[in-house]
């Protein structure tokens, strides 16, 4: 495999981590577990970050079969997935709020259910739409097994680090504190949204080839 692919999964693998933005969470975590003993604390973190994985590797297997019959082509989606990620990362660049994520309704409604580590912890907290937008984008991006596995472990290297991020939210809550978590979420806000820009562009090549040859022409 050349150097270029396994840039590309780099690349993914940063991106993917930039979308969930575990740091992000860590308030939002600490919050919804407010009084829980710390096994049980843990044991939530461990929950939310098996959730992750476990619906990223769907969509990343399924994602395909399912855009091919609602009808919806690959070219489309990537348009359509990069203007949400691009929308997330606005909202993060600004250091607010995603709505595209939650809203303040569904995490109190939530918040007294057993299963918060499922939802809203995992879902859509971290694997929201943008996440499942970008794994499908990436699995389109190459072809065969090998792809199929490097993809899976990607997700699941991120699932791992967004498990250590929950496990000791606390000490890096402290630690980090508020502004330095806003600095850092902008940081990955403005690589996400030079990902985003570049998914709209080939989505919008690939469905107006015109563009392509213009862009070709041009250089």
């Amino acid at each position: 495999m050349s150097d270029f692919s396994w840039t590309e999964y780099t690349r993914f693998t940063i991106a993917l981590t930039a979308v969930l933005d575990p740091l992000a969470v860590i308030p939002v975590f600490l919050g919804l577990t407010r009084g829980f003993a710390a096994g049980k604390r843990a044991r939530a973190a461990r929950v939310a970050a098996l959730s992750v994985a476990i619906v990223l590797a769907i969509a990343a297997l399924t994602g395909e079969s399912l855009l091919a019959i609602l009808g919806t082509s690959l070219a489309a989606f990537r348009v359509g997935g990069g203007i949400v990620i691009l929308m997330m990362a606005i909202s993060m660049l600004m250091a607010r709020p995603d709505a595209l994520r939650h809203t303040p309704e569904e995490a109190q409604a939530m918040a007294d259910q057993e299963a918060i580590a499922v939802v809203p912890l995992g879902i859509p907290l971290l694997a929201g739409p943008g996440a499942i937008s970008t794994v499908i984008i990436q699995m389109d991006r190459g072809h065969g097994l090998l792809h199929v596995i490097l993809v899976l472990a990607c997700i699941a290297f991120v699932a791992v680090l967004c498990w250590l991020v929950l496990h000791y939210a606390e000490p890096l809550g402290h630690r980090i504190g508020p502004v330095g978590v806003n600095v850092l979420v902008r940081v990955f806000g403005l690589l996400l949204a030079a990902i985003a820009v570049e998914y709209i562009v080939n989505g919008l090549k690939q469905m107006l080839p015109v563009l392509a040859t213009a862009g070709g022409a041009g250089s």
